[in-house]
């Protein structure tokens, strides 16, 4: 039976960068983002490379609602092999005014969204799958940055979580890992989202370790 990627945070990256490279290796893809203008965009590339595609609208940053969007694509495509949470909020601090609720509103959408993902495939079937949870780290999480002092925070918060949950869900038969990305996605052939792809697979393939600095 083919196997399916969930995509939290689709995009032209490495959300798409990662799903492809699932889809590749004969992965049902599963898009998820807000737009579905740019989901309709991203799944006609697939569709041309051969992959089977599905999109999904859903925002994040709203617990409840994501949690409903999320069960209904478990209802229509069954529960996922493996989940790809790649939403991040990357806008450098001097664009924006940096206040208490900022940090917040940040948090929510780095954090907390990847957490509430986590718990939502926390389930026997996905344990029976011996499922696989893939989380986008950053460099910040190792060298935090005041240019990107939310970013950073939440970057350290992700990783903190993926290794205190990493051990516990492992006895499970779930894997939780991520990649530290410690430089800018597509600046060079390094950090294309294709290289980086290939990360994310050695993670999944080889379950390991909870996390790979690239």
């Amino acid at each position: 039976m083919k196997k399916t990627i969930v995509v939290v945070g689709a995009g032209k990256g490495l959300g798409n960068g990662v799903a492809e490279k699932f889809g590749s290796n004969d992965f049902r893809v599963v898009l998820m983002a807000r737009s579905e203008e740019h989901l309709k965009e991203y799944a006609a590339d697939f569709e041309a490379k051969g992959i089977e595609v599905h999109t999904q609208a859903a925002d994040v940053a709203n617990f409840n609602a994501f949690a409903e969007t999320f069960c209904k694509v478990v209802k229509t495509y069954g529960t996922p092999d493996v989940l790809f949470y790649n939403v991040g909020i990357t806008v450098a601090d001097e664009e924006v005014q940096i206040s208490e609720q900022t940090l917040v509103d940040r948090y929510v959408v780095d954090v907390a969204g990847a957490y509430n993902c986590i718990k939502l495939v926390d389930t026997e079937e996905f344990a029976q799958k011996k499922g696989a949870i893939l989380v986008t780290g950053g460099g910040l999480a190792l060298q935090p940055y005041a240019g990107y002092l939310p970013l950073s925070m939440d970057k350290a918060a992700l990783r903190a979580m993926v290794q205190a949950l990493s051990p516990v869900l492992k006895e499970k038969d779930i894997y939780l890992g991520t990649v530290q990305v410690t430089g800018t996605i597509g600046s060079n052939d390094f950090y294309a989202p294709k290289t980086i792809a290939e990360e994310f697979w050695k993670l999944y393939t080889e379950r390991e370790t909870f996390e790979i600095v690239h």
